[in-house]
């Protein structure tokens, strides 16, 4: 029999195969220990036979891919631990953490009836105890003990739908039927199954490092931190960013909209334009409510700082934030962060020598505490402006005094930050955090990830207004999101007021955006297999067309990132 030859990238060595041998193999063979692989830069789990010669990458938790096999898998797991010890119960991954995954355990639904589940949603969530989330765990550890194969499988469409109606899964049954493919990949973990959205690790016993904690009435589901030893990291409950999220949840609720499957259905009904309408008057409340809490304290706060991480709509919200404050006879004013730079070659350098100008070190933070308490002394100041070609900050006589209705708001990294107006009374800020915090989910047990959600936004307006490709928007993400970890998710908490910007559209609105920049990324780019992930994650949703886009008003965040705003940028 013919062999099969294959490369492998990770030590530069050919190796030549039986046809049919599976990636696992291969990794044994070189001696690799990995999670996942790139086969031509498309992701595959260690499961994937080979029969054809490849270029072949091995992955492990160091590359984003590898932690998402791995997440998807402790996932899996989960599930499997509840089935076993909950057979009348539903595990229900609803949205992100910062710390890993909340979930909640609520009754199974008994038909499909998707007025029945949201009712189940609300009101028969299991508060669980440190004993019961102590005893899931345990069942956990015994599953990855005991080294179960995980087996991905093709299934027709009818019968994917049929097994999930089976396990009462009607949300995933419903999608998979919608969509409409001829076969679905389908994972079992001995008598558990479910679809995942991308590749799992091939056993359970690679499963190492995990944890289960509670959490508000459910749990969190922790993942090793990203940097050796891969330790599970300390979790800090965040009541606010929870809340905002359990708010987003509430509302989908309130408004029948829970998951991909149902914005898909009333896209498909013709309710884009009555979606709409209602996503932007929560958004229009959250405004208001935001401006009267900055008004209530009118006496003391004269600086609202607002901050939060790349594309959140940061500029949108502040712009209409301002137009609240103004309805309420406050007069705003603008105070770019940008122009309190420190000079050029005053600027800290990063561990390989270039200029840090993200860090809070590059701020000019004497200047811009002195002129803060001299405008609120009622003083004149003179506001500098920085070159940024020269690299130097310059004065040129652009000079402003509060008056007694004047508010500043200032929108940066570091606004939450205390450290930057560690000079100014705690009464005189008003912080705000923006994030686009998603809790609208794909299934049951997939969730729709803020990470990407924001990704996406970015990619579209950098490429309609900074000429800037989808595929570099790709390869420069993982510096941009690493960054966020340093400097703006650790100070979210200390927001007076978060505002989430994510509207329940705004999915089937990027994808008329955004698939066809991804389809232009060249398999040979280093970039193709996050396009291929982010183009399967679109396929589940429906498009809106731009006849129906026409209702998002021009003062809508979204705005921001397809154009068409009536707010001057």
């Amino acid at each position: 029999m013919e062999k099969v030859r294959v490369f492998c990238r990770n030590n530069g060595k050919f190796y030549e195969v039986a046809p049919g041998t599976e990636l696992v193999e291969l990794m044994e063979m070189a001696g690799i220990d990995a999670l996942a692989a790139y086969v031509d830069n498309q992701l595959k789990e260690l499961g994937y036979p080979l029969y054809m010669a490849h270029s072949v990458e091995f992955l492990d938790y160091t590359n984003s891919d590898g932690r998402r096999c791995y997440k998807r898998s402790i996932y899996f797991l989960l599930q499997k631990a509840v089935q076993d010890l909950y057979p009348n119960k539903q595990l229900i991954l609803d949205y992100t953490l910062p710390n890993g995954g909340y979930g909640e355990i609520v009754d199974a639904p008994q038909a499909d009836n998707p007025d029945d589940f949201l009712k189940i949603r609300m009101e028969s969530v299991m508060e669980l105890t440190e004993e019961e989330i102590a005893r899931i765990k345990l069942r956990m550890q015994e599953i990855v003990d005991e080294d179960i194969p995980i087996i991905k499988r093709k299934l027709s469409n009818e019968e994917a739908v049929k097994l999930f109606k089976h396990n009462r899964q009607y949300d995933k049954a419903r999608l998979i039927k919608d969509i409409g493919q001829f076969f679905v990949s389908v994972y079992f973990m001995g008598d558990c199954a479910d679809t995942f959205y991308g590749p799992l690790l091939h056993s359970t016993g690679k499963i190492k490092k995990f944890n289960l904690m509670k959490y508000n009435k459910g749990f969190c589901v922790q993942f090793p931190s990203t940097l050796p030893p891969y330790e599970l990291p300390c979790v800090k409950y965040q009541e606010k960013l929870f809340n905002v999220f359990k708010e987003n949840s509430t509302w989908c609720n309130i408004l029948g909209v829970k998951d991909i499957a149902t914005v898909n259905t009333a896209i498909s009904k013709g309710y884009s334009k009555k979606m709409i309408q209602i996503a932007e008057a929560l958004h229009e409340r959250k405004y208001a409510d935001i401006a009267d809490k900055i008004y209530e304290r009118k006496d003391d706060v004269k600086l609202v700082l607002l901050a939060g991480p790349s594309s959140s709509g940061k500029t949108t919200t502040s712009m209409r934030i301002a137009l609240q404050l103004k309805v309420l006879g406050l007069n705003p004013v603008v105070l770019a962060m940008d122009n309190y730079f420190v000079d050029r070659e005053d600027t800290p350098k990063d561990e390989n020598g270039n200029y840090d100008f993200e860090c809070l070190g590059a701020m000019d933070l004497e200047l811009l505490n002195s002129q803060l308490n001299a405008l609120f002394a009622g003083e004149e100041v003179e506001i500098p402006t920085f070159n940024f070609a020269e690299g130097r900050k310059e004065f040129k006589g652009n000079k402003i005094r509060m008056a007694p209705n004047d508010v500043l708001i200032m929108e940066g990294i570091h606004a939450l930050n205390p450290a930057l107006t560690s000079g100014i009374e705690s009464r005189r800020k008003f912080k705000i955090y923006a994030s686009a915090l998603t809790s609208l989910s794909i299934d049951e047990n997939n969730s729709v990830s803020t990470t990407d959600n924001r990704m996406l936004r970015r990619m579209v307006r950098d490429n309609n207004f900074r000429g800037t490709s989808a595929e570099q928007t790709i390869l420069r993400w993982a510096s941009v999101h690493g960054g966020e970890y340093k400097n703006i998710f650790p100070y979210q908490e200390y927001a007076d007021a978060m505002f989430n910007s994510s509207l329940i559209y705004e999915l089937p609105l990027l994808k008329h955006y955004a698939e066809p920049l991804l389809r232009r990324i060249h398999p040979t780019s280093p970039a193709y297999a996050e396009s291929l992930r982010l183009l399967k994650f679109l396929s589940y949703i429906v498009e809106m067309t731009p006849a129906e886009q026409a209702a998002i008003p021009p003062t809508s965040v979204m705005r921001e990132f397809i154009g068409g705003s009536s707010l001057e940028y």
